[in-house]
């Protein structure tokens, strides 16, 4: 006779559980195997267990009002994922690819912030910084909740995405996104994103130290720094910790 269990837990991360027993197998995932052409060579990966991370897409760094373009910064070429990503993710949503948006989203009174994050592009102490007014519509730098650190109006979250909030360039420390990819049975993670050189690289960095396989999607990702910061990211990316692809090759894959 088959036993009716109730399941406990995120599957693939599950437990199937009654009165007298506890199944604790975890079922795999069915795989999706497709083949992906990248820059140093094609990859065989399997979709289901793959997911995208679009991280710091925000009104602080992208958009002309925000904290950036204030303190000086040409925002401009934080726009340039905005087109590529608005037609990739209606694909990876349909292959049933999880899409999580990685935001910086600081705590309204900045206690987990420590000083040498306060420093970075507000050296003196006296320009605005996080958590400070903006000038031209008052809301604060970078803190969750606000028009800062909402996500640029021209990209669309879907119900079924996951937003997490992050406090560091790196989105893995003191945050939950390594619990709910493992939960999630995620260890191919594609990347897109601003900055380049700092956010996503950080972030990428952190996943392959954690045993993640790590593919940058270079037209989805973008920088405000010199041309020769994106340079060096996607150099040491193909050198030291995965792998360089684009949109459409990810498209063709699917």
């Amino acid at each position: 006779m088959k036993r009716s269990l109730r399941t406990l837990g995120v599957p693939p991360n599950a437990w199937a559980v009654d009165a007298e027993i506890a199944d604790i197998t975890r079922p795999p995932l069915e795989s999706r195997l497709v083949t992906l052409a990248t820059e140093t060579k094609n990859l065989r990966l399997d979709l289901a267990k793959a997911a995208i991370l679009v991280i710091d897409m925000q009104n602080d760094f992208c958009h002309p009002n925000g904290w950036l373009a204030h303190i000086g910064v040409d925002v401009t070429p934080a726009s340039a994922p905005i087109e590529p990503l608005n037609t990739l993710l209606p694909v990876l949503r349909a292959a049933h690819i999880p899409v999580i948006w990685l935001n910086w989203g600081n705590r309204p009174d900045l206690l987990n912030i420590s000083a040498g994050l306060r420093y970075v592009y507000n050296p003196t102490g006296d320009r605005i910084g996080l958590g400070d007014p903006l000038p031209a519509n008052k809301a604060p730098v970078l803190t969750v909740g606000s028009w800062a650190a909402a996500i640029v109006d021209e990209l669309e979250q879907k119900p079924e995405d996951i937003r997490i909030d992050k406090y560091r360039m790196s989105g893995f420390w003191d945050t939950p996104l390594d619990s709910i990819l493992r939960n999630l049975g995620k260890t191919t993670l594609f990347f897109s994103g601003v900055n380049a050189d700092q956010c996503v690289m950080c972030t990428l960095q952190d996943a392959h130290f954690l045993g993640y396989d790590c593919l940058l999607v270079k037209d989805c990702t973008a920088t405000t720094s010199p041309e020769f910061c994106l340079q060096a990211t996607l150099y040491n990316v193909k050198q030291c910790f995965g792998f360089v692809t684009d949109s459409q090759a990810l498209i063709d894959a699917i």
